[in-house]
C-alpha cells in the first residue's frame, strides 16, 4: 500500500483503542506506537542509496515485510517506547505486532507483493486483489473521522472498530471476486496474474500463454474486455542484458512473468502488471549498438 494508507492504518489502530483511562503521555507513546508500526517495514527503502548491483527491486518489500521480522519491529517499537516515552507497557508491544501484520499483509494483497515467507520462501508473495492506493480505505477512515465528530453519544474507540470491520469486508469481498476471476482464467493460460483497479471490484487479469500475453479488464459482473495483446520474444538470449544490466535480472526474477522485447534497438525486459498506456514503467532494457 501507499505510506498514505499505512499511516491511516496507524491513525485507526490508535482510535480503535479505548483510552479512556490513559493519561496524556500513554496516549502520546501510543499513537507513536501505532503509527511506527504501520510504517516501519517500509524502513528498506534506504538500501537503495547503498545498491550497486541491482538488488533494490528484491530488497524493498523483501525480508523487512516477512513475518519473522514483525516481533523484532515490535521488540524494537517496545524498546523506543521505554528510551522516549518511559512507557513498558506490554499493550505497546501487542499493538506494535498488530499494525506490522496489517502493512505486511496488506502489501501481499497488491500487486507489488512482499517477501512474506522469506527468508524461508524467496518467491514474491503478490494477489494483486486490492489496488496499491485503495480509495476505498480513505473512505472509511474519513467517514469514521466525520462520524465522531457529528455523533458525540458513540465513542471513538467503537466507530474506528466498526471501521476496520468494514475494510476486513472490503478486503475479503475484493479478495473473493479476484479469485474468482483468477479461477476463470486460469485453465485457458499458462500463467495468470491480476491487478486491481482504482475502481472496486475492477481488476486487470494479465495472462500469458507461449509467446501472447493478454491484458484484460474484467469483473465478475461484467464481460471481460482485452486491451492489449502483446508479443513475448520468449527465444531470445538474454544472457547480455542480464550482464549488462543487473537490474533486469533481479526484475526477471521477481515478477511472476515478464513481456520479452527483442527488436533492432533494444533487449530488455518488463513487467506486464504495470503496463499502461503502451509501455510498463518497470522496464529494463540495454541498447542494442548498430552494426
Amino acid at each position: 500500500m501507499d505510506s498514505v494508507t499505512h499511516t491511516l492504518f496507524g491513525v485507526g489502530i490508535y482510535k480503535a483503542v479505548n483510552k479512556e483511562e490513559m493519561s496524556k503521555k500513554e496516549k502520546y507513546a501510543l499513537l507513536f506506537t501505532s503509527i511506527a508500526a504501520s510504517q516501519i517495514p517500509d524502513i528498506d527503502i534506504i538500501s537503495q542509496f547503498w545498491d550497486s548491483s541491482g538488488q533494490y527491486q528484491m530488497w524493498h518489500r523483501g525480508i523487512t515485510h516477512s513475518l519473522i521480522m514483525i516481533p523484532v519491529w515490535a521488540l524494537l517499537l517496545f524498546l523506543l517506547n521505554f528510551l522516549i516515552f518511559r512507557q513498558k507497557n506490554m499493550r505497546h508491544f501487542y499493538i506494535s505486532l498488530i499494525a506490522v501484520f496489517i502493512h505486511d499483509t496488506s502489501d501481499v494483497l497488491n500487486a507489488w507483493g512482499t517477501g512474506y515467507l522469506e527468508p524461508f520462501i524467496s518467491v514474491r508473495l503478490a494477489t494483486g486483489t486490492i489496488s496499491i492506493i485503495d480509495f476505498v480505505f480513505w473512505f472509511i477512515f474519513l467517514l469514521a473521522f466525520v462520524i465522531s465528530k457529528l455523533r458525540n453519544s458513540m465513542k471513538d474507540y467503537s466507530i474506528f472498530r466498526l471501521a476496520w470491520v468494514m475494510v476486513v469486508l472490503h478486503v475479503v469481498i475484493q479478495s473473493a471476486q479476484g479469485y474468482l476471476l483468477y479461477q476463470q482464467y486460469k485453465p485457458g493460460y499458462e500463467q495468470v496474474a491480476l491487478s486491481a483497479r482504482f475502481i472496486p471490484w475492477q481488476f486487470t487479469v494479465i495472462a500469458k500463454d507461449k509467446q501472447t500475453v493478454d491484458i484484460i479488464t474484467d469483473s465478475i459482473f461484467t464481460q471481460g474486455k482485452l486491451q492489449n495483446r502483446i508479443h513475448s520474444s520468449e527465444d531470445a538470449s538474454l544472457d547480455r542484458l542480464f550482464a549488462e544490466n543487473p537490474r533486469a535480472k533481479t526484475l526477471y526474477e521477481w515478477s511472476p512473468f515478464v513481456v520479452i522485447v527483442d527488436d533492432d534497438k533494444k533487449l530488455g525486459i518488463y513487467d506486464p502488471r504495470f503496463y499502461r498506456n503502451g509501455e510498463s514503467f518497470l522496464y529494463e532494457f540495454i541498447e542494442k549498438t548498430q552494426e
